[in-house]
């Protein structure tokens, strides 16, 4: 009896958009190509233009560089700044530093998942709300906070943080 193989696809692969114009990266290859220390500032442009970091321009970049596929996604994926899936068009960092943390954050991250019905580090389906928990935004004072983009929302509840949002959708007619 013959048993069919399954081929796995990541999740990276199933959410990447089907068409990456990879000749975006051209003006970054030529700017850093030559360059010693290329690498980081290459991975840190090619997710300015994309959002994150597609495995084609992973690709584009180690052929056109001659840096190592291995070396850039182990340094992709050691520092945080770097993302491998799309996100959302506006990412949620809710704060769970110590300060937060003693005010509750949990609840403020709690709400958020349920309302969005995403989890921590995801991206909705519509890619309008990434939810991401940071460790500290330093706004200790305004203690459990948020940021979306660059407003900060602090001395928030639960259901602040869900109305927050909320609102948001009703300005974009989401």
């Amino acid at each position: 009896m013959r048993i069919a193989r399954i081929h796995n696809t990541s999740e990276a692969e199933s959410t990447a958009p089907a068409n990456v114009d990879l000749t975006l990266l051209d003006p970054l290859i030529a700017k850093y190509k030559s360059q010693k220390g290329n690498m980081i500032p290459l991975l840190q442009g090619a997710q300015s233009i994309f959002g994150y970091i597609p495995r084609e321009a992973f690709e584009k970049l180690a052929t056109e560089t001659s840096l190592k596929l291995s070396d850039m996604y182990g340094v992709a994926t050691f520092y945080a700044q770097f993302r491998l899936k799309p996100v959302g068009k506006h990412i949620i960092k809710v704060c769970h530093g110590t300060a937060c943390h003693v005010q509750n954050a949990n609840a403020i991250t709690d709400a958020l998942k349920e309302a969005l019905g995403i989890n921590d580090g995801e991206t909705t389906e519509d890619r309008v709300f990434t939810l991401e928990s940071v460790a500290c935004l330093g706004c200790c004072s305004l203690a459990p906070v948020m940021m979306i983009g660059d407003e900060t929302y602090g001395k928030l509840t639960g259901k602040a943080a869900v109305n927050i949002i909320k609102n948001i959708r009703l300005a974009e007619g989401n």
